[in-house]
């Protein structure tokens, strides 16, 4: 669990869908209740085999990419069939960071997408761990503050923000491998 501030309306078992059974729906804030909320949303990826995620960070300096638990829960998800789209300004902290994690892409290259927006400000793109049943959205990445939602209508929106930024301003980035020809 995380120690997230209190949610809009309470986490109850009525107000939770049940695609999403144990991720919390509500505000949270702090870079611990982030990480956490990271943890939590891709084990349930794996426990529930969710088809995709999408996740879209200025740099990814704050997300616990290369921890034990969070690779075990890629791997455990990572299937035939399945999609995970990244979108930063630049991967430099990835690499430098989240050894585990590069080592991780470049085994799954092949459900692997990678895109880049080098220009961004890093305050205007999405900071987002979006699937087609949660999403986690920080509002302020520097303060590390958010929303948690499985709303439908949060969701497309959502989606409908990183497809334009994945479609019109970002390019290929952060390659499998860095052989040449």
């Amino acid at each position: 669990m995380t120690d997230a501030s209190p949610p809009a309306s309470p986490p109850d078992s009525a107000s939770q869908p049940p695609s999403v059974p144990g991720l919390p729906v509500g505000r949270f804030s702090g870079r611990d209740a982030f990480a956490q909320l990271v943890r939590d949303a891709l084990a349930t990826a794996a426990r529930e085999g969710w088809k995709e995620i999408v996740i879209s960070d200025a740099n990814f300096h704050d997300w616990p990419l290369g921890e034990r638990s969070v690779m075990e829960s890629l791997q455990e998800w990572a299937h035939s069939g399945r999609r995970f789209t990244m979108l930063a300004r630049t991967y430099d902290e990835v690499v430098r960071r989240h050894p585990r994690f590069v080592r991780w892409r470049g085994t799954w290259d092949h459900i692997i997408t990678c895109r880049r927006s080098p220009a961004a400000d890093p305050l205007d793109l999405p900071s987002v761990l979006w699937s087609p049943q949660w999403v986690m959205q920080r509002l302020d990445p520097e303060r590390c503050v958010g929303i948690t939602d499985a709303d439908p209508a949060r969701r497309v929106l959502l989606r409908e923000t990183l497809n334009e930024w994945l479609r019109s301003k970002s390019t290929p980035g952060f390659p499998a491998s860095t052989l040449g020809l």
